[in-house]
């Protein structure tokens, strides 16, 4: 069999998917402490490097093998390790891996500064495992939230092209809820800032690069690859306005990181609907995203959760709103009557309503279950000790810059 134009395009957008992990690695790094940059990069590079196996192994099967214990998941043991996925599966199998490498190394960002390592080895397996692919299975491989799934066909199948709730969604309550669970950094109230401003610009760069082979990767028509393409160019665009805007209405100036995360925000927001938006209502999603997400991170200063690097405030709010936003302007399809903006009715606005309240509650329980569990015997927290001087040094015996003083 040859290789088609179309596995052509898939094995592009599959580098371009798994370049985004170590993307997030710089964005974060640059976002924490220069005493800290080690252990957030390593912390994304390997969740890409551990999930790789756990897919490979069972998680692929798990989220789109046979239906088993009652459609929850799919069945690992049927197809262990992939010997028994056709060669002609294998390329999409490994595009599907990339989504659920960022997804866990997404949720790191809310515990920078303060988690040790060990725990995180642990986590990453479980949650992929226990989390990540049942969901994924549910939206995406035949399972609950299906059209033919049992929730599916009580409230509707819901929209998500490339993520919205199985990837942001998921890890942005995950995030909180381990931030939850670690509680605040010794410096929380100080409001510490980004150590390295440049890294966070390139990381976003390098993010926004990687997310056209996101969203449009599963293209099946030219047509439906331009819409997302320029979906996927306009959206965060109007996000970093509304992000502006939000912080000018503060009294605030722009900032390099603010206009990284209003960009983020956007990307987020427009990964549900980026096939099934018109472009001049992906523009209106990106100012709600980045005005949303610029106004919800904030909230962790008024309420106490130390979500060190804003994953709760950008892909949990922007992944909400961008999942919410089919409701109302979903285009018509001959499979879809369409959002409220286009007379379909509250049908879609359930099925989205819906499927992102199980998600929660789902990964939220899940989550807390998983992270009890590692935290009886092997601890979250470094020592007030390690954390006040920088946790490279103890944790990996690294500094990501070698100072020298005169």
């Amino acid at each position: 069999m040859e290789l088609d134009v179309a596995s052509l395009w898939i094995l592009i957008a599959a580098a371009l998917v798994l370049l985004m992990t170590p993307a997030l690695g710089l964005f974060y790094g640059g976002m924490t402490r220069a005493t800290g940059v080690v252990n957030m990069m390593l912390m994304s590079f390997s969740a890409a490097a551990i999930t790789a196996v756990v897919w490979v192994l069972w998680g692929y099967s798990f989220s789109a093998g046979e239906p088993a214990i009652a459609g929850i998941v799919g069945n690992p043991i049927s197809d262990f390790a992939m010997h028994n996925t056709e060669q002609s599966e294998l390329l999409a199998a490994g595009f599907a891996g990339t989504f659920a490498m960022i997804s866990v190394a997404i949720i790191s960002g809310a515990i920078a500064d303060r988690a040790r390592f060990a725990p995180w080895l642990f986590f990453v397996p479980l949650w992929v495992t226990l989390v990540y692919a049942p969901v994924a299975f549910w939206v995406w491989g035949g399972g609950l939230l299906s059209a033919d799934g049992f929730l599916g066909s009580i409230f509707g199948e819901a929209i998500d092209f490339a993520g919205g709730a199985v990837v942001h969604t998921n890890a942005g309550i995950a995030a909180l809820v381990l931030a939850l669970k670690l509680g605040q950094r010794h410096n929380f109230h100080d409001r510490p800032q980004p150590h390295n401003t440049p890294l966070v610009m390139l990381g976003a760069g390098l993010l926004w690069f990687g997310w056209f082979g996101f969203n449009a990767g599963a293209a099946t028509t030219v047509e439906q690859a331009g819409l997302i393409w320029v979906n996927t160019l306009a959206a965060p665009g109007a996000a970093v306005l509304g992000w502006i805007l939000v912080e000018k209405l503060r009294g605030s100036r722009p900032s390099s990181v603010g206009v990284a995360s209003g960009l983020v925000a956007g990307l987020v927001a427009i990964t549900p609907s980026c096939a099934d938006v018109a472009p001049w209502a992906a523009m209106l999603l990106g100012v709600l995203a980045g005005a949303g997400a610029a106004w919800a991170v904030n909230l962790k200063w008024k309420l106490g959760y130390d979500d060190s690097l804003d994953v709760v405030g950008v892909h949990l709010v922007a992944g909400l709103i961008g999942t919410l936003f089919l409701g109302f302007f979903a285009l018509p399809t001959g499979e879809s009557a369409g959002g409220l903006f286009y007379g379909g009715g509250v049908a879609q606005l359930i099925a989205q309503t819906a499927t992102l309240i199980v998600v929660m509650a789902f990964s939220a329980v899940m989550t807390w279950v998983i992270a009890t569990v590692i935290g009886k015997f092997s601890p979250w927290r470094v020592t007030a000790d390690i954390e006040i001087a920088g946790i490279d040094e103890a944790e990996h015996n690294e500094n990501g810059y070698q100072l020298v003083s005169k």
